[in-house]
C-alpha cells in the first residue's frame, strides 16, 4: 500500500484510476475512496481535485475497463472483415483473458450505480456502450455501400454487445472460469444474432467467409449465360 506523498508532482486521474483498480482486485468490488486515496498515496481532498466526486472516478474506471476489455475488436472491427466465426473466437479469447485479469473490477462495474447528473436517479454504468456504437457505425457504412437494408443495425450493436456483458457475469459467477467454453458458447449466440440479422435482409451467410465478401458477393452483377 502506498504511503501518503509529500511535495510530489501533481498526481494525475490515470495515477488514480490505477490505484482503485488495484484496491478493487484486492479488496474486491466494494472499494472506498479513503483506501483509494491511501493507495495512490495522497489525501482525500487531493484525489477530489482530480474527481468532481465518486461518481466521476467510477465513470473513468469504467471507461478504462471498457477500452481494455474490448480493444481485441480493432477499429475495424475484424468480425466483418474476416471468417466471422474466427474472429468472433479470437475477439472473445482476447476478452475473456482481460476480464480474468480484473475480475473484481467488472464486478464492480456491473454492481455499481452512480448518479445520472446531480440530483438524478441512478443509472448502472453502460460498459459496452462506445463498442456497440463503433460496430453499429461500421455495420452502418457496410450495408449501405452494398445496398442492404441499415434498419435495426442499432439494435443489433447493442444485442451482441449486450450478449457479451450479461453472459460474462454468469460465467464469472460459476464455479470454473474456462476461457474455451465462454469462447466457444459466446460465439455461437453471438453469430446467432448476426445471422438471424442478415437472413431478415435475405442473406444467407456462410460463417467460414467474411461477411464484407458474402455481401459484396451477393451484389456483384451476374454475367450473361
Amino acid at each position: 500500500m502506498s504511503s501518503i506523498r509529500s511535495g510530489s508532482p501533481r498526481i494525475t486521474r490515470a495515477e488514480i484510476v490505477d490505484a482503485a483498480v488495484r484496491v478493487i482486485d484486492r479488496a474486491g468490488p466494494r472499494p472506498s475512496m479513503d483506501d483509494i486515496a491511501r493507495e495512490a498515496g495522497i489525501t482525500k481532498p487531493r484525489l477530489y481535485r482530480q474527481f468532481a466526486d465518486k461518481a466521476d472516478l467510477y465513470t473513468e474506471i469504467a471507461d478504462r475497463m471498457s477500452r481494455n476489455a474490448f480493444a481485441a475488436t480493432g477499429e475495424d472491427m475484424t468480425v466483418l472483415l474476416q471468417p466471422p466465426r474466427a474472429a468472433l473466437s479470437r475477439v472473445l479469447g482476447a476478452y475473456a483473458s482481460g476480464i480474468l485479469a480484473h475480475p473484481n473490477v467488472f464486478r464492480f462495474l456491473v454492481q455499481t450505480q452512480v448518479p445520472a447528473g446531480a440530483e438524478g436517479p441512478v443509472v448502472p454504468f453502460e460498459l459496452g456502450r462506445d463498442v456497440a456504437q463503433r460496430f453499429e457505425k461500421l455495420a452502418r457504412a457496410v450495408a449501405e455501400a452494398v445496398g442492404i437494408e441499415t434498419a435495426g443495425i442499432d439494435y443489433l450493436a447493442r444485442a451482441m454487445v449486450g450478449a457479451v456483458l450479461a453472459v460474462t457475469d454468469l460465467w464469472l459467477s460459476g464455479p470454473e472460469h474456462s476461457v474455451d467454453q465462454f469462447v466457444r458458447r459466446t460465439t455461437e449466440l453471438v453469430w446467432g444474432l448476426i445471422d438471424g440479422f442478415l437472413r431478415r435482409q435475405g442473406v444467407e451467410a456462410d460463417p467460414r467467409v467474411p461477411i464484407f465478401a458474402t455481401l459484396a458477393e451477393r451484389n456483384r452483377p451476374r454475367e450473361a449465360d
